[in-house]
């Protein structure tokens, strides 16, 4: 493994330790990712952004942080935040291993603890960014207005502004949020990931499961198991099948899966055009 002068010297600078050598790691659309070993023995995570929107890195270790807090009483493990400024974050290393039945219910089971943490509103101090755009975390008093208000309505304004969605769409998705109060069950604020797709999941050799790249906030806890089923996660019935064991759902949970992916759609038509729009209205006409 060579060594990058540059992000080597960057990442001495923030750890107070020599990096011995840095690779490449594939994966990620925003940042660039590289593998570090030091001289300490240990292996570390760096990602970097050049011009970063403000506070971008700082913000996901704050989320990566908040989420620890309930790995000790059994929520999901999160890596180490070894250091992080507004161009960098450095991580811990997770050695990524193949996901056994094993590790699909315990993850299950920790996604449910984290979940069961809570807040005591539904938002976040701060408002983030998912992928690279930003996130309203300022909190409102119940969920359905939340959605609506932080999770729904800028991002649809954004695709209407650039003519990404049509009106029609544009107004069968409001009418479907709008309905909100009468379809999604009343629970206290849950401890989210918020951006919990396939790829931010890692499976470690020992059966344990981290979360990474996180747009953490408190909100109802179907929005992560929406996403995870929105996008796939390896073994899904199985880290269902726990986590309902841990911590059941209200009945009709999984015909609200879609009602809670109209959000993750509609940043994928901001992120990347394409149907994603017009793929969130279909969804949306099923709750009119």
């Amino acid at each position: 493994m060579p060594r990058q002068p540059v992000v080597a010297g960057r990442a001495e600078q923030l750890l107070g330790s020599a990096v011995v050598a840095t690779a490449p790691v594939a994966g990620g659309d925003i940042a660039t990712a590289v593998k570090l070993r030091l001289s300490s023995g240990r292996t570390a995570f760096l990602k970097t952004l050049t011009a970063a929107p403000p506070q971008f890195f700082e913000r996901e270790a704050a989320g990566l942080r908040w989420l620890a807090e309930a790995t000790a009483d059994g929520g999901v493990a999160v890596p180490e935040v070894l250091a992080v400024d507004h161009d960098c974050l450095i991580l811990a290393w997770v050695e990524s291993a193949r996901p056994t039945a094993e590790g699909a219910s315990s993850f299950g089971r920790a996604l449910a603890a984290t979940h069961r943490a809570g807040a005591d509103a539904f938002g976040a101090p701060d408002d983030g960014y998912i992928g690279r755009l930003p996130l309203l975390n300022r909190s409102l008093p119940s969920w359905p207005e939340f959605y609506a208000e932080r999770r729904i309505t800028p991002y649809l304004k954004v695709l209407r502004d650039k003519d990404i969605v049509t009106a029609e769409d544009a107004a069968t998705i409001e009418s479907a949020v709008a309905k909100g109060a009468s379809i999604v069950p009343d629970e206290p604020p849950a401890r989210l990931h918020g951006d919990l797709w396939n790829g931010n999941v890692l499976w470690a050799s020992d059966d344990r499961s981290f979360v990474i790249d996180p747009a953490a906030y408190a909100g109802h806890r179907e929005v992560d198991l929406a996403m995870l089923a929105l996008f796939g996660l390896p073994q899904l019935p199985l880290v269902m099948s726990a986590y309902q064991e841990a911590a059941p759902l209200a009945d009709g949970w999984e015909d609200r899966l879609g009602f809670h992916q109209l959000f993750p759609l509609l940043v994928h038509a901001c992120l990347f055009g394409g149907q994603y729009g017009a793929r969130a209205a279909r969804v949306a006409a099923r709750y009119l």
